[in-house]
């Protein structure tokens, strides 16, 4: 299935980001979880999703910025600590818009590189042949003998 095409809005909100980042070159963008997501330095930094931005902060300063109004936390289990959804009335100003920018790309130096992608199935080096008790049915396997 053909991915939707972007809203104005997402896409106006892309663009303020990769305009707001021109200026560096270890920056790259890819998809993430449907998100248009942008590392610097290998290492996720911001990215959009609608209309929020999520920014990644500091995991020290996660209650600090749980208290801030037009933010939640990508994973209310705390199991994310440092990742936040900012609302677009959390970014709406000249000034809240500098902020989370410049918090993201302060922490960016200290946060932990994504690790590599694992290698796609195509390739990979062939599996060893299992054996018939491990083997689970498919149904794409042949039921002949």
């Amino acid at each position: 299935m053909p991915a939707r095409p972007l809203r104005d809005e997402t896409l106006h909100l892309i663009d303020a980001v990769r305009t707001a980042l021109a200026q560096r070159s270890d920056v790259d963008e890819r998809r993430l979880f449907g998100s248009h997501a942008f590392f610097v330095d290998g290492k996720l930094c911001i990215a959009v999703k609608g209309e929020e931005l999520l920014v990644r902060l500091p995991p020290g300063r996660h209650a600090e910025f749980q208290e801030m109004q037009a933010t939640r936390e990508l994973s209310p289990e705390g199991k994310m600590q440092g990742y936040f959804w900012v609302e677009p009335n959390g970014y709406a100003t000249r000034a809240q818009w500098h902020f989370w920018l410049r918090e993201a790309l302060a922490y960016n130096p200290q946060a932990k590189a994504t690790p590599p992608r694992k290698q796609a199935a195509a390739n990979r080096p062939p599996a060893a042949p299992s054996t018939p008790k491990g083997k689970r049915h498919s149904i794409f396997d042949d039921d002949t003998p």
